[in-house]
């Protein structure tokens, strides 16, 4: 099909220097975590560019290409068991933002993918390749004919479902040409992509958006408001099924940069890939969950991802434990992670280096959820061993599928280990009943998910605003003060002519001091005057790129829309708070490095006046030590007076520069603002206000770490004038301990530890006597004890005791009582409103036929409670502590029946 094998990693070089020589600015790869409320993960390749399309922003480049990295998430269950379904894969594009339409798109792709491999082609046979087109898009039809060459019969025309694109929601639409190579007879019938879409496989997606869409209902059901004002090109080519065509494979799993995890795995577990018999496709599917799933495992925590409960950690979880599940399906029991995570860093390292870069906090995290999950199963284990006890002993052969489901979703027992075990035991597992709690979770999810789709900022307003006046001048890092004149004044997402008093809207300044709210930092404070009144600054944002708006509430006066002057000020006060809070955030991001090691990443921050919080990656809590120690190396940088410095350069630029980039932002290939404090020792990328000289961050003051989730932590901490009031208020405190303790400052911890010990030994006399007291009430219990049917038997209510003290005093009657003779002591406490049945018996009282566990179920259903346990002892509790007499009554009955 191609002259020779091409890599995964020469294929993308390939793609991308194909585009980048016919005027396509490369755009690297965005991360996995977009900010996109419609989106868990980015799925697709023009998800980083869909600001662009929707008109939020302007493109700062007319032509576009990336091999983008994308997760989709719906189809993990089936995940091997086909060889397309893929959780991570690679999207090759190319993209016109009113630039060239679809007789270029249909030019560039066809050079590309017929082109000799000698000339930086790929090499397909022009004779294999069918294309799609909508059946009323005359238009790509005769240029597939007119520039490729197609004959009639090879266009082959598809439906709105096939071929036209949408995002779901109003916003840009267009036809599409879907591209397909014949992978010829072997593996199917002919008659192109209508008779079967595995003999002829789709590779590139072209999109020509030309409409305005102004209502979505289905793929094929929307409504067309017009066309474009400008027309763009969005196309999608899967890298993973042109590596599989290209290297002569059968499916994703098996290229160049999946399969070695597939090896290893068999060199691991002694089982082959490919083999014949019984199991042999069971195995088959789960090498290929392995290969997939470590991949995919990889590539998350790389761009951040950590394991957790819900959301992309729950995914990431997910992912992890089906591949060390899979393994030990496999036959393999040891750690797999630590043996097959390598060999795909070893490979997409080639087209990511910053998983061979970052490789040390990748292993710590993985490896340590591999661990949980090992725990998790013995743990699990025990649960089930439980149930499928509780299921034999009612008689029964099926544990139900809420209790199959619970092992899943609460202690994530796979449902495949749940059947296994269920089968060894001899039972059976409600599937269908565990499937349909399985699907209510998915659709509360989708419903969740369709919630907030959709919900777009309707930023057309701001767009409008922007394109009649150009950029917000922003002065902010220049200047605290600024003449402006309005551009824009709004209320509720629509222009007035003025605000009165005590009203609050949206000011559109020409030019304005104030920071807008972004990357962690709040938006400065301040007032803006104009003739006869004043506004207060409520807050400062970008509901697009280049224009700052700000929310104000007019304190004095009327403001009008074509006011003449303005003048804005920002509250110096609350800027000096704002710089020293941010600059303080990347000297303790700096001094958590320094103090825990390079995996010490931050993944989250805020900061406003006086304070600063910094979530990183950590897989468990600091020790008193290491706050202290991080709280010390940053306030000797503040003593060391470090100069603090920023600088404009390029994405590339910066990470070889060593600068530090978040996970999940994006930022402007072109330009990036990197800032340093003592040169090397603290470089990020950051758009923040801060400080020239460390010292001016006044103090920093940790007030508090802890988790926030699985493999999460956070440090809190105070700076400036707020970090020394903290440091007055704690004086004061120990001043005030001083004089109560009557002692030194020094000596205060000495003393209330004293003071503890000599409560706690109070507390453990105290209770000895209270115990003692108990016991002494033993006697008379079992004094009065009387014959039941021949057993000695003890009923009795106790008012105020507890679970503890009625086990305490029935074993203790229960010796009193001897065993020549068959003795029951059945007591039930009554305490807060709850009440707590004991029931113990002697062996000769066992051997006669009773059993405690008996006693305590005879009692609880008057207690609206339950309870069990053994022959000899047992207990239960119940909520009714009206019927106490009714229950003792009833055990008085069970005995006397016995």
């Amino acid at each position: 099909m191609s002259d020779r094998y091409l890599s995964s990693a020469e294929i993308r070089n390939r793609f991308l220097a194909h585009f980048e020589g016919r005027g396509h600015t490369v755009v690297p790869s965005a991360s996995l975590l977009l900010d996109d409320p419609n989106l868990l993960f980015v799925n697709a390749g023009m998800v980083p560019f869909k600001p662009y399309f929707l008109g939020q922003e302007t493109p700062p480049y007319r032509r576009a290409t990336s091999v983008q990295k994308c997760v989709r998430t719906l189809d993990i269950e089936e995940v091997g068991k086909t060889t397309r379904h893929g959780t991570f894969f690679q999207m090759n594009g190319n993209f016109s933002f009113g630039d060239y339409f679809k007789e270029g798109a249909i030019q560039y792709a066809w050079e590309l993918i017929t082109g000799d491999q000698a000339s930086g082609g790929l090499g397909f046979e022009p004779d294999k390749i069918w294309v799609t087109v909508l059946p009323e898009d005359d238009e790509a039809r005769q240029l597939w004919k007119q520039v490729a060459g197609l004959p009639d019969e090879r266009i082959q025309p598809r439906g709105l479902k096939d071929n036209y694109w949408n995002m779901g929601v109003p916003g840009p639409g267009g036809p599409c040409s879907e591209i397909y190579i014949d992978r010829g007879p072997e593996y199917g019938p002919d008659g192109g992509p209508d008779a079967d879409e595995d003999r002829f496989l789709e590779i590139w997606n072209l999109v020509f958006m030309q409409e305005e869409l102004s209502a979505v209902r289905a793929k094929d059901d929307f409504d067309i408001a017009g066309p474009l004002p400008s027309k763009n090109i969005d196309t999608g080519m899967g890298l993973e099924r042109v590596a599989y065509l290209l290297q002569g494979k059968q499916n994703l799993y098996e290229i160049d940069s999946v399969f070695p995890v597939i090896e290893k795995a068999m060199e691991l577990s002694g089982k082959k890939y490919g083999a014949t018999g019984s199991d042999a496709h069971l195995d088959d599917v789960r090498f290929r969950v392995v290969a997939d799933h470590v991949r995919s495992s990889l590539m998350l925590i790389g761009d951040g991802v950590t394991p957790g409960n819900e959301g992309r950690g729950y995914v990431l979880r997910r992912l992890l434990r089906r591949a060390v599940r899979n393994m030990r399906l496999l036959g393999y029991q040891d750690p797999a992670l630590p043996e097959l995570l390598p060999i795909s860093r070893d490979k997409m390292g080639e087209s990511y280096p910053e998983l061979v870069s970052g490789w040390d906090r990748i292993a710590q995290v993985a490896y340590a959820e591999e661990e949980a999950f090992r725990k998790t199963l013995q743990a699990g284990t025990q649960i089930f061993d439980l149930a499928a006890g509780e299921v034999k002993q009612s008689g029964a052969t099926t544990i139900s599928g809420d209790k199959a489901f619970a092992l899943h979703d609460t202690y994530g027992f796979p449902i495949d280990l749940t059947l296994e075990m269920a089968s060894e035991a001899g039972l059976t597992v409600d599937e269908p009943g565990f499937r349909e709690l399985m699907s209510e979770q998915r659709a509360r999810a989708k419903a969740d998910a369709k919630a907030k789709k959709g919900h777009h900022a309707d930023t057309g307003v701001y767009r409008d605003i922007l394109d009649a006046n150009g950029p917000t001048e922003w002065l902010a890092y220049e200047t605290l003060e600024t003449e402006s004149r309005p551009l824009a004044l709004l209320r509720e997402g629509a222009p007035v002519r003025a605000l009165g008093t005590g009203e609050v809207g949206e000011l559109v300044l020409d030019r304005t001091p104030f920071y807008a709210e972004s990357g962690g930092q709040v938006a400065d404070a301040g007032v803006i005057e104009f003739a006869g009144g004043k506004v207060e600054v409520l807050d400062v944002q970008r509901p697009v790129r280049g224009l700052v708006v700000h929310q104000v509430r007019v304190v004095d006066g009327e403001l009008p829309a074509d006011a003449r002057e303005l003048h804005a000020q920002v509250d110096p006060q609350w800027r000096t708070g704002a710089r020293q809070a941010h600059s303080g955030t990347h000297i303790i991001h700096a001094a958590l490095r320094e103090v825990l090691g390079p995996t010490a990443l931050q993944s989250g921050s805020y900061n406003r006046p006086g304070y600063l919080r910094l979530d990183f990656g950590w897989l468990s809590a600091l020790s008193p030590e290491q706050v202290h120690e991080i709280e010390q190396v940053a306030n000797n940088a503040l003593r060391a007076d470090l100069p603090v410095g920023w600088q404009y350069m390029t994405l590339g630029e910066a990470r070889d520069w060593g600068a530090l980039a978040l996970f999940g932002e994006t930022y402007d290939d072109q330009k990036v603002r990197v800032v340093e404090i003592g040169g090397p020792w603290s470089r990020e990328l950051c758009g923040g206000t801060h400080v020239d000289h460390s010292s001016q961050v006044g103090t920093i003051v940790v007030t508090g770490e802890a988790s926030v989730g699985s493999g999460n932590r956070r440090i809190e901490a105070l700076t400036g004038i707020e970090g020394f009031s903290y440091l007055a208020r704690e004086r004061d405190v120990v001043g005030q301990l001083s004089t109560l303790l009557k002692t030194q400052p020094d000596d205060i911890v000495g003393r209330v530890g004293d003071l503890v010990d000599r409560l706690k030994q109070t507390e453990k006399e105290i209770e000895k006597i209270r115990l003692q007291q108990l016991l002494a009430g033993g006697a008379a219990l079992a004094e009065g004890a009387t014959d039941v049917n021949g057993v000695r038997l003890v009923a009795q209510r106790l008012d105020g005791a507890g679970g503890g003290d009625v086990r305490t005093l029935a074993t203790d009657v229960r010796a009193r009582l001897g065993g020549d003779t068959p003795a029951a002591v059945v007591l039930i406490g009554a305490a807060d409103g709850k009440a707590a049945v004991v029931a113990a018996l002697n062996d000769a009282a066992q051997a006669r036929g009773l059993a405690a566990g008996d006693l305590v179920r005879a009692a609880v259903p008057f207690l609206d409670g339950k309870g069990g346990g053994k022959a000899d002892l047992a207990q239960g509790g119940g909520t009714d502590v009206s019927r106490i007499d009714e229950a003792l009554a009833a055990v008085t009955a069970a005995v006397a029946s016995a």
